[in-house]
């Protein structure tokens, strides 16, 4: 369910309806919408693409799911302060690019390696949050120039070359099937979504970013330092994005400059389009990671399933851009009704 800064201490709910609790019943969230579409998208998507649930589908469906997913977790993170990161598939593609040189070419060990690309993408992000904290300029901006530095830096040292003499673990585990139709790439984003959601409700260091989201000088005052967590965001978003690209990187079975498209910019739609709809607030404060993850899920289903049924790429596009501007105005309006449930 949705966590926010208020989760820790919720007001218990009246039997008179007097007042409600700080966590909405469960058919009101996010989440219990986005389960009822995914099964009625499910049962109209079995009935039309005949080959929807056969277990090749699924597996694609799952593998293109996880990176989903986990673009999501890289934006949710920054939005849950406020910010955003327009830079997270650069900052993927560099991680990726960079672990791919460490196996290649320096001969590193691939656990090592692995873990280089993630601090370098944690580094990357640590430039975002400094920039945001000292300039004072909105993260739009900043990541919105970064995005086009990290790129551009990527192309200009790796030559726009791609890294394809990875040991054969990387394919192996990009391609391999559990139980015949899961993809270990879908375990992993799964097991990151649990792992933050631990995070933001049990751990200080989660509370100070949903706190520094919702109320920034109120967190100030009460001893939150504001600035270094809004860096510690930025940081965690860019190690977030590093490890999307090198799952991508394992289900290429190479790490290649074109991964997440020009700029990363393939990467911003479904960025954005997890969260919104999982019940992530732009405004900051309130972060969902099991929405995030059922949104994703959503969203590559319908993509598949759209194109299964021989819809063109620009209508699908289109269709996805359309759910993210329905999603806000349902959210907007499902937070409306909550506000009027307190008050009355």
């Amino acid at each position: 369910m949705s966590i926010d800064s208020h989760s820790a201490t919720p007001t218990p709910a009246s039997p008179s309806g007097g007042r409600v609790s700080g966590n909405p019943r469960f058919y009101l969230t996010n989440e219990f919408g986005l389960i009822c579409l995914i099964v009625v998208f499910g049962l109209i998507f079995a009935l039309l693409a005949k080959n929807f649930f056969s277990p090749f589908n699924l597996f694609a469906l799952g593998r293109v799911a996880a990176v989903n997913v986990m673009i999501g977790f890289a934006m949710m993170v920054v939005i849950v302060t406020g910010g955003l990161n327009l830079a997270v598939g650069a900052i993927g593609v560099c991680g990726a690019m960079f672990c791919g040189f460490l196996i290649q070419v320096l001969g590193l060990p691939w656990p090592l390696a692995i873990l280089l690309g993630l601090a370098l993408g944690a580094g990357l992000g640590f430039i975002n949050g400094f920039a945001v904290v000292r300039s004072g300029l909105h993260s739009f901006i900043i990541t919105l120039a970064t995005m086009s530095i990290f790129f551009g830096a990527m192309v200009f040292l790796t030559r726009a070359e791609s890294f394809r003499g990875l040991p054969p673990i990387f394919s192996a585990f990009g391609t391999a099937r559990l139980f015949g139709f899961v993809s270990p790439l879908l375990i992993v984003a799964a097991l990151v979504g649990v792992l933050l959601s631990i995070m933001y409700r049990y751990t200080v260091v989660g509370r100070e970013m949903l706190a520094a989201g919702a109320k920034p000088e109120a967190a100030a005052l009460s001893g939150v330092p504001v600035g270094r967590t809004i860096i510690l965001c930025h940081m965690l978003s860019g190690s977030l994005a590093a490890l999307t690209a090198l799952l991508v990187m394992a289900r290429n079975g190479a790490a290649i400059p074109s991964m997440a498209g020009q700029l990363g910019q393939d990467w911003l739609l479904p960025a954005f389009l997890g969260p919104v709809l999982g019940g992530t607030l732009l405004s900051g404060g309130r972060a969902s990671p099991l929405g995030t993850f059922l949104g994703a899920i959503l969203v590559t289903m319908l993509t598949n399933g759209l194109l299964l049924l021989r819809v063109g790429e620009f209508w699908v596009q289109a269709c996805l851009g359309v759910l993210l501007l329905f999603a806000v105005l349902v959210d907007k309006a499902r937070r409306s009704y909550l506000a009027h449930l307190k008050v009355a």
